[in-house]
């Protein structure tokens, strides 16, 4: 059982202060299932707080939220937190709706378990997108006399199961693209030339979003300028690095990369075309890179919709994508850039350079329309912006 936590008011005499509860509640539970971001695919992130009434107000007993690998679900672990009887009576915050269908690796789904608890209220953030079970749990919670009550923060739930939603819905995980740029708007030198652009604070803030996503994707041009490893570097958490893409239509990707030489330890994907040589793939492959191809596009490289389909069959949430500012163009071009985040170094580069923000991209996220500016300031000296896709 959970350290006892309280919100602080007596007992709710009206509807307004039931809603000002819940919310309060219902922001730990998001708040505390987004820790999984990244650990959790094929599932969604869910985080649940069991709470039970007091003369002094509601207090949780347990907190839970989808363990790594997906399993158990955010319910299921804050009720075996909570133990026997615990739940009995009390009410259920879940971010998702809980799960009422049956799989091999699961005996007893979301709903089952709330019912055998004995919650007598279930809360619930936003319903399940899956249009095979949407509203299905709610129903037999229902039915089985337990009051629930749903959509609270569901912008936030949103936002947070984002790449969940896209994925069951439009089978291609959330695409989060980030650039970082001098303060005169170049994110490299002439020719393509790395310069140091990022403050360490800002460094490290970059390793732990990573740590929160499925996947790294870049381009291969980026790999052959900087060869990056693309991994989290922050202590004890070098067991959060993600899959690592490489989009890669020839199969340049090289033997002697970093990426290569450490695929032993963090897996590394290439997407490459349908006539990417052989040999090179075979190279690559008993090099112990997975290698897929997808058709090219009109320009002759992959296929961004097919691309990112692939990654969703493959059960992949969420993309963090640092593949450069002409992989960010095309993402936002073609409708797949869901966040964007802009990192503003105040180092100057004074001459011309590769431009960050490319003329496509800069014009969608000044159009409110398109984006809105969901958070922005310091981190270290640099100046981040994070853009959310709206249309």
């Amino acid at each position: 059982m959970t350290r006892t936590a309280r919100v602080r008011r007596r007992l709710p005499a009206t509807m307004t202060e039931q809603a000002a509860i819940d919310r309060a509640f219902m922001r730990q539970a998001l708040d505390f299932g987004a820790r999984g971001q990244g650990t959790t695919s094929t599932n969604p992130c869910v985080g649940a707080i069991v709470t039970q009434d007091t003369a002094d107000g509601p207090v949780i007993v347990a907190r839970g939220h989808t363990q790594p690998g997906g399993r158990p679900h955010g319910e299921a672990n804050a009720f075996d937190r909570a133990g026997p009887n615990a739940a009995a009576g009390g009410t259920l915050y879940v971010t998702l709706e809980p799960c009422s269908h049956r799989t091999i690796r699961a005996a007893t789904p979301c709903v089952e378990r709330s019912i055998l608890a004995g919650v007598k209220r279930v809360v619930a953030a936003m319903a399940d997108p899956n249009p095979r079970f949407r509203g299905l749990g709610f129903a037999l919670l229902r039915t089985a006399g337990i009051s629930v009550t749903t959509g609270v923060l569901e912008a936030k739930a949103q936002r947070i199961h984002r790449g969940y939603v896209l994925r069951v819905t439009q089978g291609r995980p959330m695409v989060t693209f980030k650039v970082a740029r001098t303060r005169d708007g170049y994110a490299g030198g002439a020719a393509g030339t790395r310069i140091a652009v990022s403050c360490p604070a800002a460094s490290a803030w970059v390793h732990l979003q990573r740590a929160h996503y499925d996947a790294i994707m870049l381009g291969i041009g980026s790999v052959l300028v900087d060869d990056p490893l693309l991994t989290v570097r922050l202590p004890g958490m070098a067991g959060r690095s993600p899959i690592r893409i490489v989009l890669d239509s020839q199969l340049r990707l090289p033997l002697s990369s970093q990426l290569v030489a450490t695929v032993g330890e963090v897996p590394v994907w290439v997407v490459a075309t349908e006539a990417a040589p052989i040999e090179r793939e075979r190279a690559l492959v008993a090099a112990g890179v997975e290698v897929m191809r997808v058709s090219a596009g009109a320009d002759g490289h992959l296929d961004l919709t097919e691309m990112l389909q692939l990654l969703g069959a493959r059960g992949i949430n969420r993309v963090f994508s640092e593949g450069g500012p002409t992989i960010g163009e095309k993402l936002a071009l073609a409708g797949f850039a869901d966040e964007v985040i802009v990192s503003t170094s105040p180092k100057v580069l004074g001459h011309p350079g590769i431009v960050a923000v490319r003329p496509g991209l800069a014009a969608m996220l000044a159009n409110p329309d398109l984006y809105r500016l969901a958070d922005s300031g310091l981190i270290g000296h640099d100046h981040f912006e994070n853009f959310v896709r709206t249309a």
